[in-house]
């Protein structure tokens, strides 16, 4: 009997586990075989090993969007793409490698969690990867410029417009995007087939556990990346430190090799969120209403004196690649004068000299405030290219050329790349027609160099600045950025008459390294200095009413023994410039007093006062602050700026003498200058543009 029952009841469990095998057949793969322990541990190590494996492959794929297929002109060095990385890891200590692979794989754990399937989430992660490459691939192609965080704007209303910007190549470029796309499906299958547990990360247990953890690994990443993102773009953030101690070294002159030196996540990332400005206390639309009714006051005043209107001329600002003085740098002597004819034009019309927040670079941000009349003073320390950082993104832009009227009368000149500083995109931001470079819609007309210079001469230059200028009889606002003595200064001159000593009385020698950059570097300033009186006399001219605004933008980095000594500092960031009127023009030989010093910032209001033009508020606003502080700029240093900025110190005023000025020591009405000048500055680039809705930007009828 016992055993009948003992059979019987063999038999029921024998039943019951059929049947349960039968009705559950997921419950039943979830459930560990005899022998699964072992199982899950492999593939728990597969998955671990293809993570590491799928991130950096998007790493390659995001790398490659960004590798130049063709060669084209550069001012570094080299490119530089993972190999690179690699390099520096292992030889500098530079892991900026292992900052792009952490930040994506803090995604790719984002992903997992939220699919919870391994092979649903890898082939998501390569898949975004191709495109990412694929869209960089094309707009490098279109433009040399990385991909911006402006651009997602494109994924809004102007997606058709994206159809625009496709280059010849981008079949091929999809198609190997596509290609990536469909092999990392298709593998993906495979090995889900596979995969006894189906890539599945989280199973089996408590269903509400595994739900808080799938939670929690998303919510955490998602926290770490975007704290990282936010954060990296101002100074001493935990994100700053963390993104520069593992060697991000931003390249802001040039997005396409920043992302190839730095990785194409770090330099987008990086861009996202860059500090502007501190919100002043006392900023509302009620306090910036009171500014502009202060300053239409201050306009009325000016204007009651002024008789003719800005643009009853036309304007060049003729920005001239390290243009400066090399007979001013302590313990430099050359046997002859390298700029004799703008000496002569300095002395006869408004000139002095300008201080510039550079020292061998630098150059779009004293183009910016010249354009925009705003300081980098005001700017927080975060933000080290306003080009780059602001301007893309910015919803209101409002800058001097656009007092001309429609873009039409608004032309840029520049014998370069037009990628650099994002110059070709900003430009038309700002109101520009055309942007005329050596490369794009807009091809310069003139490109001529001189012996063995690879630069466009600055007498070439002019000639397709002249030729713009007698194209139409309406007057125009053009900006001309000349690169002829950009470094480095490689003995290029045939027939180079010009010799380096040490000063007299110098307490350092100059080494043979300085002599021969200074040689070189002071012929190109004699070059500059004949081209630039030619181009003054074809101006004389010309038959309409031109004036001109030349400056230096920063001395060239090549004054390593003068940039030792601290006493230097201000020195070297003082350069030349000078503001004329041709013949036909009423302002011919002007010459204002309290000229000899400036920067880039108060041009458009000494402009106006040369031509004796009425004022909008804004302006009107900076001809009283030039009144008050001859000149400004945030703290300079004698050696070659990164793009970490300025370090650390007060911004630097000089009076009208040139002495430096202590804010504690400055009158009431000089602060209050002071502080309105941070409120207009927050409100056009990081405020509600409340200025926008009046008349505060506007010349008078």
């Amino acid at each position: 009997m016992d055993n009948e029952q003992r059979q019987a009841d063999a038999g029921n469990v024998d039943i019951e586990e059929l049947t349960i095998r039968t009705i559950d057949p997921e419950q039943a793969r979830a459930m560990p075989p005899r022998g699964a322990h072992g199982t899950r541990t492999v593939w728990t190590v597969v998955y671990a090993v293809l993570f590491l494996l799928a991130d950096y492959a998007a790493l390659a794929i995001m790398q490659w969007g960004v590798a130049l297929t063709s060669t084209r002109v550069q001012l570094s060095s080299a490119n530089e793409g993972l190999g690179a990385m690699w390099h520096k890891m292992f030889t500098q200590g530079n892991c900026v490698l292992l900052l792009n692979l952490l930040l994506i794989g803090l995604i790719y754990l984002i992903l997992l969690m939220a699919t919870n399937r391994f092979w649903v989430a890898t082939p998501i992660l390569l898949s975004a990867a191709a495109v990412i490459a694929a869209a960089e691939k094309m707009k490098i192609a279109t433009r040399y410029e990385a991909i911006l965080p402006s651009d997602l704007n494109f994924l809004g209303g102007n997606t058709g417009d994206l159809m625009k910007f496709l280059p010849p190549e981008a079949g091929g470029i999809i198609g190997v995007a596509a290609a990536i796309i469909v092999v990392s499906i298709a593998i993906a299958v495979v090995c889900w087939r596979l995969d006894p547990r189906r890539g599945a990360l989280v199973s089996g247990g408590n269903k509400a556990v595994g739900a808080c953890t799938r939670i929690l690994l998303m919510l955490l990443p998602a926290l770490a990346v975007a704290g990282y993102a936010t954060s990296v773009g101002s100074v001493d953030s935990w994100g700053y430190h963390v993104s520069r101690g593992m060697g991000d070294k931003p390249s802001m002159w040039d997005s396409v090799y920043d992302a190839q030196r730095n990785g194409v996540v770090v330099s987008f990332l990086r861009q996202v969120d860059p500090k502007v400005m501190d919100e002043p206390a006392d900023y509302s639309r009620e306090t910036m209403d009171e500014v502009a009714a202060r300053y239409a006051k201050e306009a009325a005043a000016i204007n009651r004196t002024r008789t003719h209107s800005l643009d009853d001329s036309t304007v060049v600002y003729v920005l001239s690649e390290s243009f400066s003085d090399p007979t001013r740098v302590p313990g430099v002597e050359l046997n002859k004068d390298p700029m004799p004819d703008i000496r002569k034009i300095k002395g006869e019309t408004t000139s002095g000299l300008m201080l510039s927040s550079g020292y061998g670079g630098g150059t779009a941000n004293l183009e910016y405030m010249g354009l925009t009349g705003l300081s980098m003073v005001n700017f927080d320390a975060s933000l080290t290219s306003p080009y780059q950082q602001l301007v893309p993104g910015a919803c209101w832009t409002p800058s001097v050329n656009q007092l001309w009227g429609p873009p039409s009368n608004s032309i840029g000149l520049h014998p370069y790349e037009p990628s650099m500083y994002s110059r070709e995109t900003n430009y038309k931001k700002l109101g520009f027609s055309h942007f005329y470079a050596l490369k794009g819609d807009d091809v310069i007309a003139h490109q001529d160099r001189i012996d063995d210079s690879p630069y466009v001469s600055d007498e070439a230059t002019y000639r397709s600045t002249v030729e713009e200028i007698r194209k139409t009889d309406d007057n125009q606002f053009l900006q001309v950025i000349t690169m002829q003595n950009h470094m480095p200064y490689n003995d290029w001159y045939k027939d180079n008459e010009f010799t380096v000593t040490d000063a007299p009385g110098s307490d350092k020698p100059l080494t043979d390294k300085e002599k021969r950059s200074i040689r070189t570097y002071a012929k190109g300033m004699e070059l500059t200095d004949e081209a630039t009186k030619d181009f003054l006399e074809e101006l004389d001219d010309i038959d309409k009413p031109i004036t001109v605004v030349f400056y230096g933008d920063h001395l060239p980095g090549i004054y390593s023994t003068a940039g030792a000594d601290a006493r230097n500092s201000v020195g070297l960031h003082l350069t030349d410039y000078f503001i004329w009127s041709n013949k036909a023009s009423w302002s011919h030989d002007t010459k204002i007093e309290d000229s000899a010093y400036t920067s880039p910032n108060f041009f458009i209001a000494q402009a106006a006062e040369q031509m004796n033009a009425k004022v909008s508020p804004y302006i009107g606003f900076l001809t009283r602050m030039h009144e008050h502080v001859a000149a400004m700029e945030p703290p300079v240093v004698n050696t070659i700026q990164g793009w970490d900025r300025i370090p650390e110190g007060q911004a630097i005023y000089l009076n009208q003498d040139g002495e430096p000025m202590a804010y504690a020591d400055m009158d009431a009405e000089t602060k209050q200058l002071l502080a309105d000048y941070r409120l207009i500055q927050y409100d056009i680039t990081a405020g509600a543009n409340y200025l926008k809705d009046t008349d505060f930007m506007n010349l008078p009828k």
